[in-house]
């Protein structure tokens, strides 16, 4: 029996339906998924140390891996101020932010995570959680191979990909302000 031009609709709106389901009605991102998030994007930046040991190639290889599976560029924009930029302040493409962490085209990055460091340890000082958006603002700190933790202030947005994995959206990152009195 030939379906219907009406139960042939049907059966492609919800088909459809199936195929927004996972973006429009992921459940919200929680504590952890963000605290997990945290985790794998200071284990990125020492990852990127280490292989810088290894040669360039090897520290913009894992650069690269570490944009493509934490940052959401391609999903949409990305707001990133780094720590240290100062005359182009913001890093609106991959392209850019793979300059930033590694040293590439643009003239004032030295490639931050090629420092090496060992250890990042985030301190969150507030985080907000409404669906499938979060902003997490406090310090991190990066632990050179000598010396002591540099202490940063950071603010980070995260939103979810099309699979449900959270991308930064938002990377805010400065020193902290230094009185001159």
């Amino acid at each position: 029996m030939p379906m219907s031009f009406r139960s042939v609709l049907s059966a492609l709106a919800g088909l459809l339906l199936m195929l927004h389901i996972p973006a429009a009605f992921a459940a919200p991102i929680t504590e952890a998924e963000v605290l997990a998030a945290e985790k794998a994007w200071g284990d990125g930046i020492v990852a990127i140390g280490k292989a810088s040991m290894r040669s360039h190639r090897a520290a913009v290889k894992a650069a690269a891996h570490h944009l493509d599976t934490l940052y959401g560029y391609g999903l949409g924009p990305v707001l990133f101020k780094p720590t240290k930029a100062a005359e182009d302040q913001f890093r609106e493409t991959r392209d850019q932010a793979l300059s930033y962490f590694v040293k590439g085209s643009n003239p004032e990055d030295h490639g931050f995570a090629l420092a090496p460091w060992t250890n990042v340890r985030f301190e969150n000082h507030a985080m907000v959680l409404k669906d499938d958006e979060a902003l997490v603002m406090g310090n991190y700190y990066f632990t050179p191979l000598k010396g002591d933790p540099v202490k940063v202030e950071y603010t980070f947005g995260y939103t979810r990909d099309a699979k449900g994995n959270l991308r930064i959206n938002l990377h805010h990152s400065s020193l902290p302000y230094q009185p001159s009195h």
